[in-house]
């Protein structure tokens, strides 16, 4: 599930030629989700993401989860919603 973007400033110390250290810092955007498998809050840089999958059309795992197991149980569920007739009084809380 999508929750959001958040700015991270990153601090950094370097040393110049002279000898002379001095400190920066490097500003990013990062993408905050909930997986849609375990819950458990996660982030990723959002330069690294599709713009695509930046809301809950998508499902999103955290790297802990196994992605491929989680999307072979949602197959079985649609399968199981695309087979019942039309005629059949089941809702889909029956299933």
């Amino acid at each position: 599930m999508y929750l959001g973007t958040e700015l991270r400033q990153n601090y950094y110390v370097r040393t110049s030629t002279c000898g002379m250290t001095h400190t920066y810092s490097r500003k990013k955007r990062v993408v905050i989700f909930r997986c849609d498998s375990c819950q458990n809050l996660f982030h990723r840089d959002k330069g690294a993401m599709d713009p695509k999958r930046l809301n809950d059309n998508y499902y999103h795992v955290c790297s802990e989860c196994d992605a491929k197991k989680f999307a072979q149980s949602k197959g079985v569920e649609s399968r199981k919603v695309w087979s019942i007739p039309a005629s059949s009084l089941k809702t889909l809380d029956q299933l």
